[in-house]
């Protein structure tokens, strides 16, 4: 199955794309977000895909400080560019998801990292860096299986507007450091290729 889109009304603020996300029923098991003003249904990630959220959730939780968790199902908005995103996985201070609500601004979160699907990958590469950066999230892990010439890992940092530098690119099979405050060679070998 590939991702549904629900269209909005033109002029429609984010105050009712929040709403019409938060009280419709989505089928149970998808992933539902809204990308640049637009509600997107995803299925459930397939289990290769999950296999390698597991693997990088497990080396986060060997270093992140215990007032900090590694979230698979949390909602981060970006209101400024029409965007509530269920990252893969989002390292974020246990203060900023023990407050009340459905979401927790993106502007919060330490880290994401997404895992590309065949229905998602566009947004991953394209409308979702240029959201997170713009929220100002220090680094953003790209795991791209889908993409062209073969499986690839991209670590962005230093966002500038709606832009990351690009720190590190390889092949899945290098390591990829993850700075300070994570201090973390990300070993990519062990995860499974199409």
């Amino acid at each position: 199955m590939s991702a549904l889109t629900v269209g909005h009304e033109p002029g429609q603020d984010w105050d009712d794309l929040v709403r019409l996300w938060e009280e419709m029923e989505w089928p149970e098991g998808s992933k539902v977000e809204i990308i640049e003003g637009v509600i997107t249904v995803s299925p459930s990630p397939a289990n290769r895909h999950n296999l390698i959220k597991e693997k990088v959730q497990r080396l986060l939780y060997s270093v992140v400080p215990d007032d900090w968790g590694v979230f698979q199902t949390l909602s981060v908005a970006v209101p400024s560019k029409l965007g509530m995103f269920i990252p893969d996985l989002v390292v974020i201070p246990l203060a900023e998801v023990e407050a009340p609500g459905t979401y927790v601004p993106a502007g919060a979160a330490e880290l994401v990292v997404e895992v590309t699907s065949p229905s998602n990958a566009r947004h991953d590469r394209v409308s979702k860096p240029a959201a997170y950066a713009a929220a100002g999230i220090p680094l953003y892990l790209l795991i791209d299986r889908w993409a062209p010439g073969g499986p690839t890992i991209t670590l962005y940092g230093e966002p500038a507007g709606d832009v990351y530098r690009v720190l590190q690119a390889c092949k899945f099979g290098d390591t990829v450091r993850l700075p300070e405050p994570f201090g973390l060679d990300l070993d990519t070998s062990a995860f499974p290729q199409e």
